[in-house]
């Protein structure tokens, strides 16, 4: 009995032997990885404005990038900072799934496009830039694949705005034109961002980024035009029985508006060149400031499902959440069309270039 006892006792712990068996099976799993590269010692196309290390080196396996999630080099944070929302967005979306009916309401469809679109492209960002140091055409097709995110983040975030935030005038004023404009808004933006990678070194920079930024910002501005209507209109809504979604629509444009600052300046890295390789880089308070205002925009739209039934019930039929349903898939493989098409040009450019050598 007591033999018996024991055995089962000892079943419990693992033994030493056990141990180092495990430790082996890992390493041999994942080999130690080569060390990372100076800016010098990687291609043109690969450099970031003042990172000068943490570089990874090209044409590795596969499982070299994919396991580089859990090294220290100076995309990780940027992978990090999307995959940890990405999971926030998804942990929100199953708490909403209890108390919200995605199949059987259609003016559910809105909230349920801004969480698909807002897991898109954080996955695809994650994705990108994990992986887009295997080569150079990975670089673009996978940044590319990122753009598409973008673009379909852009629309769910107007579809949300239009169909629970905007007032009956503003509703009145554009409701024929706001979603098709917005549709075609996400696919130049989508096609700016695409054009300007592709010419990444080409152009002055300064070139690049009118040509990212410019359509994106007017894609922004209107798709985002509801709510900044509602705030002129009503205020803030902070004082007893006001809007209890307006503090986190402002929420949500302060956030983007601060996260805007990053991408387009390379702060505060330029100060501090070499200093902000692995954290402090500007793009990675653009991607931690860009998840919180998604997740204060996701609540604040929950919040005008719940609250505002009777207006949006009135303004839009089931038609209108069906035609947005079925526009958001279109304008998805409108963008993902772009996208192969300049990852098509990027592949016959490369061709071109290694047939000269």
């Amino acid at each position: 009995m007591a033999t018996m006892v024991m055995e089962r006792i000892g079943r419990l712990f693992i033994s030493p032997q056990q141990v180092r068996q495990v430790r082996r099976m890992l390493t041999e799993a994942a080999p130690s990885a080569p060390g990372t590269l100076r800016d010098s010692e990687v291609p043109r196309f690969f450099r970031e404005r003042h990172i000068t290390g943490g570089y990874r080196p090209l044409g590795r396996p596969w499982r070299y990038y994919v396991l580089s999630l859990f090294r220290r080099h100076n995309e990780t944070v940027n992978v990090w900072t999307h995959l940890l929302g990405a999971l926030l967005v998804l942990q929100r979306a199953g708490r909403l799934a209890e108390t919200v009916d995605f199949a059987g309401d259609p003016h559910a469809w809105p909230l349920l496009v801004l969480l698909l679109s807002s897991l898109a492209y954080m996955s695809f960002s994650a994705v990108a830039h994990l992986l887009a140091a295997k080569s150079e055409f990975c670089h673009f097709a996978f940044f590319f694949l990122d753009y598409v995110g973008v673009a379909q983040y852009q629309y769910g975030s107007a579809v949300a705005h239009f169909y629970y935030a905007a007032e009956e005038g503003w509703h009145r004023r554009v409701r024929g034109v706001f979603m098709p404009a917005a549709a075609l808004l996400c696919c130049l933006s989508c096609l700016g961002c695409c054009y300007g990678k592709y010419r990444n070194h080409s152009l002055p920079p300064w070139v690049r980024k009118v040509g990212q930024v410019a359509p994106s910002s007017l894609a922004y501005a209107w798709d985002t035009s509801p709510v900044f209507h509602r705030v002129l209109s009503r205020g803030l809504g902070l004082g007893a029985g006001g809007d209890p979604a307006l503090p986190f629509h402002c929420g949500q444009v302060a956030f983007f508006l601060s996260s805007a600052l990053f991408f387009t300046q390379p702060v505060p890295e330029r100060w501090l060149p070499g200093r902000c390789d692995f954290l402090g880089q500007g793009h990675q308070l653009f991607h931690a400031l860009l998840v919180l205002c998604t997740l204060c925009q996701i609540h604040a739209s929950h919040l005008d499902y719940l609250g505002r039934r009777p207006l949006y019930s009135r303004l839009h039929g089931e038609g209108d959440a069906r035609f947005f349903l079925a526009l958001f898939a279109a304008t998805g493989l409108a963008c993902a069309a772009i996208a192969a098409f300049m990852a098509g040009k990027v592949r016959r450019l490369l061709d071109r270039r290694d047939r000269s050598k």
